[in-house]
């Protein structure tokens, strides 16, 4: 951002909060040590994504505290490592989401109830989050380097492009979940009325950790489209509310919620031998366990 009475280039318009920086470094570490357990605990490999992105979440709020011991004088590097992973966390857990569904859809045996074929959901979706991914570091980076006003727009545009199509995805995501959700409560399947695993309840937590990154993603666009004067970007307790406080909100409960409870890797090997058997099959049961 350009001081227009100076000339000087500088990054906030405000005085980062490091009491705020703290609490949330703080709660993306706990929920992200969490989510490492689960993931090492239950082998949901196909998590991975999102426990980078709650890293890269802590990593940013690290960076924020970091500039807010040098205000007003702050240095390039902590200014573009929070700005680079608190952009891009989202599409990390967005990455998981969509996996997650693809798993869902094949142990319910439900690919004809799906507008996209399991084999594709899972490709299309994480395409989409790579295009995404790709425009907004691009967008990130330029932005981050920026040395005059031509170069930050460019910046901006870019990364409200990258938002832009995060958007299109996710929107076209739900409404693949929900036809999907509403034909197989229409005509269930033989699995999806006998599996012991509350796969209905995860796709419940899909929908509300979709809705979360959606609301999250548009208010990242309206920043940029407001600009780096705008009154979202001068204000820092709306990164706080519409951003961090959120994507906390969807790490909290895919810890509660974990897909562990659902997306079995025997189930997924072996369907039907699995359906309608006891719980054992979940993936809650210990990885050292042999049957």
């Amino acid at each position: 951002m350009s001081d227009t009475t100076t000339g000087k280039y500088i990054f906030y318009h405000y005085n980062p909060s490091s009491a705020a920086a703290i609490i949330f470094v703080v709660l993306f570490g706990l929920s992200s040590l969490y989510h490492v357990f689960q993931l090492t605990h239950h082998r949901t490999w196909y998590f991975i994504p999102f426990v980078i992105g709650g890293i890269f979440e802590c990593v940013g709020y690290a960076g924020r505290e970091i500039s807010s011991t040098e205000s007003p004088n702050w240095s390039t590097g902590p200014y573009i490592m929070q700005s680079l992973t608190i952009l891009l966390a989202p599409a990390f857990f967005a990455a998981s989401i969509y996996m997650v569904l693809g798993r869902i859809i094949r142990i319910t045996d439900g690919e004809s109830c799906s507008i996209v074929k399991a084999t594709w959901l899972t490709k299309i979706f994480v395409f989409g989050d790579v295009l995404s991914f790709l425009a907004q570091s691009s967008g990130g980076g330029m932005l981050a380097k920026a040395k005059n006003q031509k170069d930050k727009d460019l910046g901006e545009h870019i990364i409200t492009g990258g938002l832009g199509i995060q958007i299109l995805f996710f929107g076209f995501f739900i409404i693949c979940a929900g036809i999907f959700h509403y034909r197989i409560r229409q005509v269930p399947t033989t699995a999806a009325t006998t599996l012991t695993v509350p796969w209905e309840r995860q796709l419940l937590v899909l929908y509300f950790a979709s809705i979360l990154i959606m609301i999250r993603s548009i208010f990242r666009i309206a920043e940029y489209v407001m600009g780096s004067d705008g009154f979202l970007l001068s204000h820092e307790i709306y990164l706080y509310i519409f951003d961090a406080t959120l994507m906390f909100i969807t790490m909290l409960v895919f810890n509660l919620w974990h897909p562990s409870r659902v997306v079995s890797k025997r189930l997924l090997k072996y369907g039907t031998q699995t359906r309608g058997q006891s719980e054992e099959y979940t993936l809650e049961e210990q990885p050292h366990q042999k049957r």
